[in-house]
């Protein structure tokens, strides 16, 4: 079976289960693929999941303060899983996209994409629990379109991978805390999950920073990130960075002081 048509097809689906079956697949039988490298292109037009999730502007979207009604507490998990599933598809299109790099690479992101199925189910698995499911709650389709206008390795790297994915470091604690504070008999389990995202989101921002120093330096280019990020006008840092997970993954703390002076 050729690989990027493969990938393709997982990155297309628009049935929930379908999706994460097939990611689960390509990331278990990778190395029995066929990498055909000159296969045609495409590109994902709107998101996979517009067909069962209302998408909204963000501003529109209502956060809860905290998680005391079952109501708020799924709203909390909800905008996590549907970062979890826009994380999916960042994964499977950065594999699909780029083209003529070391297998590594490959490997790398359909890896980064299962892990993000196995966060999904997770959170899924929860909101069912409080008598939810994903598609329920509107969403804002920002990661879509940070992932429709970086078109290039770097920008792609930088953005999303290195950048966007950082923003949930800094945001983790904070929910955290949230769950902390709520009345919910799920709190330990919640807990859980958000410690399991919180350890494997440290490695894909690692795998960000990774491909975007092979990419800079196969093009010869000593950009600083927050340089390549003038064009975009995506905050890739929390007010509150998280600096001990940042560092773990590979920031310096250097960019990281630059990000916050950035701040927009």
């Amino acid at each position: 079976m050729e690989f990027f048509t493969a990938v393709f097809d997982a990155l297309t689906t628009t049935q929930i289960d379908l999706k994460l079956q097939k990611v689960e697949y390509l990331q278990t039988n990778f190395y029995t693929y066929d990498m055909q490298h000159d296969t045609e292109i495409q590109s994902l037009v709107t998101p996979s999941y517009a067909s069962f999730c209302k998408v909204i502007h963000p501003t529109r979207l209502q956060r809860p303060k905290g998680g005391n009604s079952k109501e708020s507490l799924a709203k909390i998990l909800h905008s996590i899983a549907h970062i979890e599933y826009n994380a999916i598809d960042l994964g499977l299109d950065a594999a699909y996209r780029f083209r003529n790099l070391p297998l590594e690479y490959y490997n790398d992101f359909t890896t980064l994409a299962s892990e993000e199925v196995l966060h999904f189910r997770l959170l899924e698995s929860l909101l069912k629990m409080l008598g939810y499911s994903y598609g329920d709650f509107p969403v804002h389709d920002n990661l879509f379109c940070a992932m429709q206008n970086t078109q290039k390795l770097i920008d792609r790297m930088a953005l999303v991978h290195k950048g966007l994915e950082a923003m949930g470091l800094d945001a983790n604690p904070f929910v955290k805390k949230k769950i902390e504070q709520a009345q919910t008999p799920l709190k330990h389990e919640i807990l859980a999950v958000l410690d399991r995202i919180m350890h494997d989101e440290i490695g894909h921002v690692a795998k960000g920073v990774k491909w975007l120093t092979y990419a800079q330096e196969l093009c010869n280019d000593n950009r600083s990130l927050c340089e390549i990020l003038q064009e975009y006008d995506f905050n890739v840092i929390g007010k509150i960075p998280n600096i001990e997970a940042r560092l773990k993954a590979g920031y310096s703390m250097q960019e990281i002081e630059s990000l916050q002076q950035s701040l927009k």
